[in-house]
């Protein structure tokens, strides 16, 4: 997600989890409480690869403004609704792709926001950067439900499954993990999967984006200098390199998964690589890379109604107080 010079990345929740709009209650679980049986069999996480765009024939802005002098980092969407984060003050901002309004829904600690994603319970997990943790903030209210210190060096981006959320540190050889409980509730248990294997730490930005494997059993990450994709065990940490041919991913950034295509935001390329993998995720083809006059520096990557989402951070840009951020949309066909 961010580099010098240089994010649903990660998989989208379920539509029906959170979005702009009201919400009825039983849609979303109170901060910290169980939700009854029926309520959690309907937001019980669920890889939303399958799902099919819900507006696919909708005209939609081809961008969206973001406020002036926000810096924003990742996205994270759940149906029209897409959430940002700041790099300036680690401000939350909120808006709907349908129309392109929206607002900051949580003010942050005073330090960078980078990639971020939205589970089924419309709770937002959020990389701190060089701040070295994460917090997780409620998508709806803003309300801040926990905040965790991982002595990181850089954490970037992550990925939330059934019973973890994934973290990438961008400045160690590590993957900081945070254990969820039963139905997804928080806990303060938090670890560290060492890098190994054909993982290789090297100067400069390492561990970026950040997302899961078709077979449901490990984790995809990139390295944003070396240009390379790695299947990541889940368990151990185990990285087996991908094999992209003589293709190379370099300055990549956010991801997206969709089935077996993966797409990677690759930043100060000022591109986007689609990627098809084998079931395995242990060889890939880079079948397509796509620009847009629009671009300035995009880092992560969502997906709504036929469409992909790229912030543009705008890295070789100095930013000021009036500088403008925007999200360009790029359609799929």
């Amino acid at each position: 997600m961010f580099s010098y010079p240089k994010r649903l990345a990660a998989p989208t929740a379920i539509l029906a989890a959170i979005t702009l709009a009201a919400v009825p209650a039983t849609a979303v679980a109170a901060p910290g409480a169980a939700p009854s049986d029926s309520t959690a069999r309907q937001l019980a996480p669920q890889p939303a690869h399958g799902l099919r765009d819900p507006f696919p024939q909708i005209e939609l802005p081809d961008r969206i403004e973001l406020p002036d002098g926000f810096r924003p980092e990742g996205i994270t969407t759940a149906g029209p609704a897409a959430w940002f984060g700041s790099l300036a003050d680690g401000d939350i901002y909120r808006a709907d792709l349908l129309t392109g309004e929206g607002e900051v829904i949580s003010q942050g600690p005073g330090s960078p926001s980078v990639g971020l994603t939205v589970d089924a319970r419309g709770r937002l997990f959020v990389a701190g950067g060089p701040g070295g943790g994460a917090r997780v903030v409620d998508g709806r209210s803003g309300e801040v439900l926990a905040t965790y210190d991982f002595g990181g060096g850089f954490v970037n981006d992550v990925v939330v499954t059934r019973d973890y959320a994934y973290f990438t540190d961008s400045q160690r050889a590590v993957v900081h993990r945070l254990h969820l409980g039963p139905r997804g509730r928080l806990t303060d248990t938090h670890d560290e999967l060492a890098l190994h294997g054909d993982w290789e730490q090297v100067d400069g930005f390492n561990a970026n984006g950040i997302t899961t494997a078709p077979d449901g059993k490990n984790l995809l990450v990139v390295n944003s200098t070396t240009g390379d994709l790695f299947r990541v065990d889940r368990d151990n940490g185990h990285a087996d390199r991908v094999d992209l041919g003589d293709a190379r991913l370099t300055n990549g950034d956010g991801m997206l998964r969709t089935g077996r295509t993966l797409y990677v935001a690759q930043n100060t390329s000022n591109q986007v690589a689609t990627v098809r993998l084998d079931q395995a995720a242990s060889k890939g083809r880079v079948v397509q890379t796509r620009t847009s006059d629009d671009f300035d520096t995009p880092t992560t990557i969502a997906r709504f109604a036929g469409a992909l989402y790229l912030p543009n951070a705008r890295f070789t840009t100095t930013p000021e107080d009036d500088t403008e951020y925007w999200v360009t949309r790029l359609p799929l066909h």
